[in-house]
């Protein structure tokens, strides 16, 4: 499981809370046949189709090909879907979905319900409130807790509350939800997606010292050249603090719009430009080499820079990781 805190937990949540929600799996679930033996004998899927209540969803995996996947060795944690969630989706949705051409697109919104790797109880998905996990499909899924309810992308396109919890499986946990969750819910924007990462606090510190902060909340669509925490730690000794001063507001404004390119330029499109450049929102062009396999900013210039982590997407963009922060002086 991988963990993305987007802001300090809050509280402690209670024992009692813990309690409660647990308290809230179907005791229909816990039956002879699911703890026969010490423990469950069905995987996930056959968990499903025997319930009764999920028909779409174990119809949905099957078109998509992910039944199989589910009956694997996991430990998989699914937040499934009832089948009053899915007809609750516009008409035609599900059908749609369903056909063949379609087969990409449910397999993203499948694999958003789905995170690998760990079998999280209910006491263990309240004791991530405040925090997002990411899934199958590499999306975020943010939890939160409010009067005594677990609440997936609360505020997004499709919020979904967990009404039943803890249906232990031979492979893993399945938690009901009552919406089908859209992998767009998992996107944050290119500042919230930079605070969530954790590998970028003297970039946001910078980026709110120099005001630059709300314009990359904006539409764009932005492609940002991110310097990680350790690339701003390796410039000499006091020059963030320097940058950090507000009498030097403009100097940082103008380094930080040398790692800003409008428009989206994922990984593929950034190869194509190989031997060229772009013209960063500072006016300045950063020029792109590709040296075995890897993606160098600014070759043979005061700071080059390497592309060590391609396309984290963000609702406006899309964020390259950089190992060095760039000189606006190497534009010569």
């Amino acid at each position: 499981m991988k963990l993305f805190p987007h802001k300090p937990l809050l509280l402690l949540l209670t024992v009692a809370l813990s309690l409660f929600l647990i308290g809230c799996g179907d005791s229909d679930d816990d039956d002879d046949n699911n703890r026969a033996g010490g423990g469950p004998t069905e995987d996930i899927v056959e968990t499903a189709v025997a319930d009764g209540r999920f028909t779409t969803l174990v119809a949905a995996l099957q078109a998509a090909d992910l039944d199989d996947d589910l009956q694997g060795d996991g430990p998989f944690t699914v937040l499934a879907p009832t089948d009053d969630a899915f007809a609750a989706l516009p008409p035609g949705t599900v059908d749609a979905l369903l056909e063949p051409a379609a087969k990409d697109e449910l397999v993203e919104i499948l694999s958003y319900h789905v995170i690998a790797g760990d079998d999280l109880t209910a006491a263990d998905v309240i004791a991530l409130a405040g925090n997002a996990i990411e899934a199958l499909n590499g999306g975020l899924l943010n939890i939160s807790v409010d009067n005594g309810s677990v609440i997936i992308n609360v505020g997004g396109n499709r919020p979904a509350t967990v009404i039943i919890t803890d249906i232990v499986t031979s492979n893993g946990i399945i938690h009901v939800i009552d919406a089908v969750l859209d992998p767009n819910d998992g996107l944050r924007d290119i500042v919230d997606t930079a605070v969530t990462d954790g590998r970028f606090t003297t970039l946001v510190t910078a980026l709110q010292a120099a005001g630059l902060d709300d314009d990359l909340r904006g539409t764009g669509p932005f492609t940002v050249f991110a310097p990680t925490d350790d690339a701003f730690a390796a410039l000499p000794a006091g020059t963030v603090d320097t940058l950090l001063d507000p009498a030097n507001q403009a100097l940082l404004s103008d380094i930080l719009l040398y790692h800003v390119v409008s428009g989206a330029f994922f990984a593929t499109d950034v190869i194509a430009l190989d031997g060229g450049e772009v013209t960063a929102l500072n006016g300045d062009d950063i020029d792109i080499d590709i040296e075995n396999g890897n993606v160098i900013l600014n070759d043979d210039g005061n700071r080059e820079a390497m592309v060590i982590i391609t396309d984290i997407e963000a609702t406006n963009g899309v964020i390259h990781v950089i190992d060095a922060v760039l000189d606006p002086a190497d534009d010569v």
